[in-house]
């Protein structure tokens, strides 16, 4: 009885967790005796799987001797033991030397009687069969396509699918079969289809608006292929940018009233998310959301308030004749439908309802996950904007969640609440400022802690008794890491400047921060308190209240650089950086402070800053692009680059466009160009200038497009040396010229090797620097 009550407890684990790789290959010399032990062989088969599923790394010997050994299994006639067979050369095939030694009997199996088999092993097939052995199976992969059995048919489908990467032109072959395929009475295969035929075809916009309407018109039986078919649609008219004029608006508004409600739901979502689209043109797909929120069924509840509640971001007029249904889903036992069904109800409501629905969050809050925890607080960040009356409501909603167990992204966007609340409501700003100060008190975030500590610097010293947030940013200076305490030390100095009767306090305080371990917060206090003894008001303004007028991302840029270079000889250069542009808005604020933050202390936190910054103004994203030619290195920091300008009609053959960029004694023209012809292959693509005017503008370098295929754009450069007479305008006659070759429009490949040369005129170049 003791014994099997051990065996029990220790058949409780996982029956692979401790495989030796050598006992498994070793077990493979079953598949060699005579007579097959067929579930021995399943056994081993299962583990070598399990192993390479887990990530065990196989040499290329012994990952082909097992391969080998296991091309003997294909004498049994063991149907599980044939599919392991399939899954283990599948898996073993890339590690493996020589696996197109199976072709023959995959081939056999693919094109044998037994369904089992064949499906299985076209996709095996396909997955060892390289790019130059691939027609010899063309004709079996044609056949399976369209044949009988929805299986075979759909695994050649998917294989196509794959191999259509690495052997266009081929697939593109079987075009026919495909759409055929289409009209097949199974449903997946019909959905299979569709999505190849589709894949084929998207290269040639023209070929895909056919597709689209001959489908819609012809009445698609398979759920998923009209849910497919409705996809494309909403690409294309986004991609037309005409929203309901579009002619396949149609067809999406028609999917409306079909039987399937996967279908429904589609048609309704891809109407709510196209571009241009007005309230009016949206009461017909809410409509039907608002029918799916009764439903029995919890996916379809959970789908249309889902829907709902983006809709109401930006249309939440449209959706309030939903808030009787939605009130009823607060109670719902899906705590995700009833925490959307809120949030909904948040930006639709009346003010007088705010303080109901707070109550009824409050009471499952801490039962939801954190993601919908953040579409909570963004909902009332929306909020706020509409009632600033009920901040007290809402602040004290968010100073529980913030003392709530939860993760970092969840933190962040309580904070990110509070501090717009802070910075839109005057009336919220002591309020929200104190709920920060006991967050930081026991905040395990560096990167919050420094955020809030930024946020008492600028705001609180504005406040009626500054004096009672010192004691909250002195304790983050002895209790907190180096990052924290410099972003404190910083805070400080900024009541010191703005807080003329408490400065002799922040002195003595700044003056025990220069006794602390790390450099940087040692050195911050040092500045700031030099700065603070000077007593003159612009010296102050200067180096501690006033903010350095300086492209974020630029900054960012030129720090990693500097600090990645290993050249530390030199100090760094704040000329380098390219001056901001833009309007500099809080959230730049508070970005700019935490990245210097980051700088300054490490490289690596430098890169988890860039991770964060996921949104680049224009010229940021120009520079970017100018620092990674390795030809224009030496023409130093950008200064400003202008807008796109047009120097051919968007009709013409040839779409050409120009960018100037600005630097100190250079100008850099970017010549975006698109070949909008599909028969011809562009190379060795370059515009030549020639000047209208003897002004001394000098072609310094001029860097050449190596290809450019049809619909495909690309950038080719010319660099000018500025005049050394100070001329600041310039005209050029601009020319772009090019080598041709002629190409098959169906695979974009060239019929021959031969070209031609050729010119193209494009508009004059106007350069005046001083606009």
């Amino acid at each position: 009885m003791k014994r099997e009550k051990k065996d029990e407890e220790a058949g409780t684990g996982h029956p692979f967790a401790n495989l030796d790789k050598t006992a498994v290959f070793q077990n493979t010399r079953a598949f060699s005796e005579t007579p097959l032990n067929a579930k021995k062989c399943r056994l081993t088969l299962t583990q070598i799987c399990y192993m390479l599923q887990q990530g065990e790394t196989l040499g290329r010997t012994e990952a082909t001797e097992c391969f080998f050994a296991i091309t003997k299994l294909f004498q049994s006639k063991d149907a599980a033991l044939r599919r392991l067979v399939y899954m283990a050369i599948t898996e073993l095939c890339k590690h493996a030397d020589d696996v197109i030694i199976v072709t023959q009997s995959l081939t056999k199996d693919m094109t044998g009687r037994e369904d089992l088999y064949r499906a299985p092993a076209i996709r095996t097939l396909c997955r060892i069969t390289d790019s130059g052995m691939l027609q010899a199976i063309e004709r079996y992969m044609k056949q399976a396509i369209v044949d009988k059995s929805p299986a075979v048919a759909s695994a050649a489908l998917v294989s196509s699918l794959h191999l259509l990467k690495q052997s266009p032109e081929v697939i593109r072959r079987w075009a026919n079969e495909v759409q055929e395929a289409v009209s097949h009475e199974n449903p997946m295969v019909q959905y299979h289809a569709l999505v190849l035929l589709y894949h084929i075809r998207s290269g040639d916009r023209l070929a895909v608006n056919k597709l689209v309407q001959k489908y819609s018109k012809s009445g698609l039986r398979s759920p998923l292929a009209l849910c497919y078919l409705i996809r494309i649609s909403a690409k294309l008219i986004g991609e037309d940018d005409s929203g309901s004029d579009h002619p396949l608006y149609g067809f999406i508004n028609s999917c409306l009233r079909n039987r399937s409600e996967m279908v429904v739901y589609e048609a309704a979502s891809a109407l709510v998310h196209l571009p241009k689209t007005s309230g009016s043109d949206l009461s017909t797909a809410v409509s039907t959301l608002q029918s799916y929120l009764s439903s029995p069924k919890p996916s379809l509840r959970f789908a249309a308030v889902r829907t709902l509640n983006k809709i109401s971001t930006t249309h939440p007029e449209v959706v309030i004749n939903c808030n009787v249904d939605l009130e009823q889903l607060i109670t719902d036992q899906n705590r995700s439908i009833a925490t959307l069904a809120i949030t909904t109800l948040l930006k639709t409501g009346g003010e007088s309802s705010v303080e109901r629905l707070m109550k009824q969050i409050s009471s499952f809050v801490s039962e939801i996950s954190d993601e919908f925890k953040i579409v909570v607080i963004e909902a009332i960040r929306s909020l706020c904007g509409r009632y600033p009356r009920k901040h007290a409501t809402m602040m004290n909603f968010l100073s529980k969640m913030l003392r709530d167990d939860g993760g970092f992204e969840f933190k962040k966007a309580i904070v990110n609440t509070i501090t717009t609340i802070i910075e839109e409501n005057t009336e919220a700003k002591e309020y929200g400022l104190m709920h920060l100060c006991e967050f930081i008190e026991d905040c395990e975030h560096s990167v919050l802690a420094a955020k809030v500590l930024y946020l008492l610097g600028k705001e609180a010293p504005s406040t009626s008794n500054p004096a009672r947030y010192i004691r909250y940013i002195y304790n983050r200076v002895i209790l907190e890491k180096t990052r924290v305490r410099a972003a404190a030390v910083t805070a400080l100095a900024k009541f010191g400047a703005q807080c003329p009767t408490l400065r002799p306090s922040i002195e003595v305080l700044l003056s025990r921060c220069k006794l602390d371990n790390d450099d940087e917060v040692r050195d911050r206090a040092t500045y700031y308190l030099a700065a603070l003894k000077t007593e003159q008001p612009n010296v102050i303004s200067n180096y501690i209240s006033n903010n350095l007028q300086v492209s974020v991302q630029g900054l960012e840029r030129c720090l990693e650089s500097y600090v990645h270079g290993n050249d530390f000889s030199k100090p760094f250069d704040l000329k380098q950086v390219p001056v901001s542009s833009l309007p500099i808005t809080a959230a730049a604020e508070r970005k700019r402070s935490s990245l210097a933050i980051d700088a300054c202390s490490s490289a690596p936190s430098v890169a988890s800053a860039k991770k964060d910054d996921k949104k680049a103004s224009r010229q940021d994203i120009y520079a970017e692009q100018i620092a990674a030619i390795p030809q224009f290195s030496h023409i130093g920091p950008l200064a400003k680059s202008s807008s796109p300008v047009e120097l051919t009609e968007a009709e013409t053959e040839y779409y050409v466009t120009c960018v100037k960029h600005i630097f100190e004694n250079h100008v850099l023209l970017q010549f975006d160009c698109c070949n909008t012809l599909n028969d011809q292959l562009l190379e060795n693509v370059h515009v030549e200038l020639e000047a209208n005017d003897d002004a001394g503008w000098e072609l310094e370098q001029s860097l050449a497009l190596a290809s450019l295929p049809y619909s495909v754009k690309g950038t080719t450069y010319i660099l000018l040396a500025k005049p050394e007479d100070g001329v600041t305008t310039g005209s050029f006659t601009a020319t772009l010229k090019f080598e041709v070759k002629d190409v098959d429009p169906a695979t974009g490949e060239p019929e021959s090797d031969e070209h031609y040369d050729d010119t193209y005129a494009l508009e004059d170049l106007e350069i005046n620097l001083e606009e």
